[in-house]
């Protein structure tokens, strides 16, 4: 292997969902030289593209403290009220300057050409702008234009995050050690050239994205394995709130498909019922069907066990299909290249893993407890979601704290260099990609079954112990195996798990989406 290659920035970026791109793109526009890293082939990657509801703006007769009612509500009264009146002061603001009139981003509009706006669970007045029912994807095309054509920004892709350069793990310089440790970059695995790539930066923004992959069955894409929770965990920065991963309670159930059916479709009038055609949802909660997601996932689980069923069904057959066809064509799309029809059949669905609500803690700015490291994004818990998220408020929470840290990045003229800092050791073993593949099936059975939607001390007890032997084989392997994704993705995979499973067995009271049976 070559000597690792090294790069300077002002910025660096790790990310390039919604919140790394809107970081990116504001300390870019502060005249910073920013590198914008992600890990797959194309730019527009991570759950942001595959956000299908919509994302928070005002509604008729609507308030910012009605707003901020209704997160508080949903989030169990966990949420940190400054973060919440942040987001409701400053978002739909940010949605006006940034997606309308900056990027002209098209969301749907009504006949006499107003922006169209819907209810999502839990929300008292329709607030919610929408593109039909791909809004992550048509949000994140024109971030994409943006990033591409500002003159700031240096993208890279098919680079894999390995860990983050700390002074107090990383600097030759012994002066460090009674110093207040920071961040000066990270490093990556280049997949195609197959080389580490050191890149130094004043100011480094994780926005990598959530863990879903760690369950067996999750709504989110590959590249959600925890990867930037892991990193910030080892480098020393606090996490807290890991505990509340929010299930949603609508992923279709077939057997190759991990396709999500939009908290809209209840939205627009869509129904919970059992195998026999009957709506159970007023049991559990007033609001029926839209009720807060953790409860219509656990009000599903508690079905599908009273009644040995593998699923549950959502009946939106009222609707016409022309109407249901331009509302939602992407959804409509799919379930007929499977042989459902919306207007005319029941739609399978079971909960999976879908949100992780804690993260990275971070400040107002998005500053994390290690200086000069930011984290934004579903990486980051700002607090804004306290023990369960309010529908559609995660792409606004990364339009709010991306903006606030790429401010606050590119504001700081402040410049401390970089240390010289350990060279990379590596070994060059074989790899077994049998022993991998078991172990991700591993790691996700045993965070479905023991760290899922119900959880019981013997169960997360049994979690620890099992995950703990799992990371120090996988540590041994990793010192010894030549370098690839699925290692390190491994890797951060496991280290994100145990940090999960701590952090619920440390939480002994149920709140919101951690929901423990003694």
């Amino acid at each position: 292997m070559d000597q690792p290659q090294t790069i300077n920035a002002d910025v660096l970026v790790i990310g390039s969902g919604l919140a790394g791109c809107i970081a990116a793109m504001t300390a870019a526009d502060l005249g910073r030289q920013v590198v914008l890293v992600t890990r797959s082939a194309k730019i527009q990657s991570g759950s942001s593209a595959w956000a299908q509801g919509g994302i928070v703006f005002k509604g008729e007769g609507d308030s910012r403290q009605c707003l901020k009612d209704d997160i508080i509500n949903a989030s169990g009264g966990h949420s940190y009220e400054p973060a919440v009146d942040q987001l409701c002061n400053m978002g739909p603001e940010l949605v006006e300057r940034w997606l309308l009139d900056r990027l002209k981003v098209p969301f749907s509009k009504s006949e006499q050409g107003a922006y169209s706006k819907t209810a999502e669970a839990a929300h008292s007045v329709p607030r919610i702008l929408y593109a039909a029912d791909h809004t992550g994807k048509t949000i994140t095309q024109k971030l994409v234009e943006g990033v591409v054509a500002h003159e700031n920004v240096t993208v890279m892709t098919d680079l894999t995050a390995v860990e983050l350069l700390t002074t107090n793990h990383h600097s030759l310089d012994l002066n460090d050690t009674y110093e207040p440790a920071r961040c000066f970059g990270a490093r990556f695995w280049q997949r195609e050239d197959q080389k580490i790539v050191a890149i130094c930066a004043e100011h480094t923004i994780l926005a990598t994205g959530g863990l879903g992959q760690l369950f067996l069955h999750t709504t989110n894409p590959r590249e959600s394995r925890g990867d930037g929770i892991a990193m910030a965990y080892r480098a020393g920065a606090r996490c807290v709130n890991l505990e509340y991963i929010q299930f949603h309670p609508t992923k279709l159930y077939h057997d190759k498909e991990r396709f999500l059916v939009s908290e809209a479709v209840r939205g627009e009038g869509g129904e919970l019922v059992d195998g026999s055609g009957t709506p159970f949802m007023k049991r559990f909660h007033e609001l029926g069907s839209l009720a807060p997601r953790d409860v219509v996932a656990r009000a599903i689980h508690q079905v599908m066990l009273e009644q040995s069923a593998k699923c549950v069904y959502l009946d939106i057959r009222h609707k016409d299909e022309v109407w249901l066809k331009e509302r939602f064509p992407s959804i409509w799309s799919h379930l007929e290249s499977i042989g459902i029809n919306m207007s005319t059949d029941l739609i399978p669905v079971v909960p999976a893993a879908h949100y992780a609500i804690g993260g990275v803690a971070v400040d107002l700015n998005g500053k994390t407890s290690l200086a000069r490291l930011y984290a934004v994004g579903e990486t980051a818990c700002t607090g804004v979601h306290g023990a369960n998220r309010l529908a559609s408020t995660s792409l606004l929470e990364c339009l709010v704290w991306g903006y606030l840290a790429g401010q606050k990045a590119g504001d700081n003229d402040t410049r401390l260099g970089f240390p010289e800092f350990t060279p990379w050791r590596y070994e060059s073993g074989n790899i077994d990609p049998a022993l991998v593949a078991q172990d991700w099936q591993t790691l996700r059975n045993i965070m479905w079954n023991y760290v899922g939607l119900v959880r019981t001390p013997h169960r997360l007890a049994r979690a620890e112990k099992m995950l703990r032997e799992l990371l120090l084989e996988v540590e041994e392997f990793y010192k010894k195996a030549t370098l690839s994704d699925s290692v390190m993705g491994l890797r951060h995979g496991i280290q994100t798990a145990l940090a999960v499973t701590l952090s619920a067995a440390k939480a002994k009271v149920s709140r919101g989406s951690h929901y423990v049976v003694k």
